[in-house]
């Protein structure tokens, strides 16, 4: 059974986002093979038993009261400013993902930016120098033997870690990085 498509998180799988599992969703009450392993915010806790059909759907959202990324995070204030519905999108029919402290979400010629992933040195190497450039810039460090040793650190399963974006308009690479 193929996941749902989502917008600004394209394989949900590759990211960690979506894992498979023989739960039973507890909004649905079916059992699909695949569920959601990222962070909700709700009232009540669901771990591992949400599946992405009522993610995508948005029923997940009405029925259990649940969004997957903070909504204050979503543009942050430093990023462009997206348009309500995009917002809603993001946060309430979106997988969401894993962070160090409080997630992100990456915004871009006026919309939200689609989830790539974590990423380490030799990941954000290989996504080019733009992507470099842009997780630099997060870090607010100017002195290039800073940026070196810090660049060097960065791990994709560890701390610190890059969080990479691409934007769906002009396909320009973004993110931020984060530390335990």
């Amino acid at each position: 059974m193929a996941l749902p498509a989502f917008r600004y998180h394209p394989d949900p799988l590759a990211t960690g986002s979506v894992i498979r599992s023989g739960a039973r969703c507890v909004c649905c009450g079916d059992v699909r093979g695949y569920v959601y392993a990222g962070p909700v915010y709700a009232v009540d806790e669901y771990e591992q038993c949400i599946c992405p059909w009522c993610i995508a759907d948005g029923s997940a959202h009405a029925r259990l009261d649940a969004v997957f990324t903070d909504t204050c995070g979503i543009g942050d204030g430093e990023w462009d400013p997206v348009p309500e519905a995009v917002v809603d999108e993001i946060a309430c029919r979106t997988p969401g993902f894993q962070g160090w402290q409080q997630e992100r979400w990456w915004t871009h010629c006026g919309d939200g930016a689609q989830f790539i992933g974590r990423a380490g040195a030799d990941e954000l190497t290989a996504l080019g120098p733009q992507a470099v450039a842009s997780i630099r810039a997060s870090t607010g460090l100017d002195d290039d033997a800073e940026w070196a040793r810090f660049f060097a650190a960065l791990d994709k399963d560890g701390s610190p870690t890059a969080y990479v974006f691409r934007c769906i308009h002009c396909g320009e690479p973004g993110g931020y990085q984060d530390s335990d």
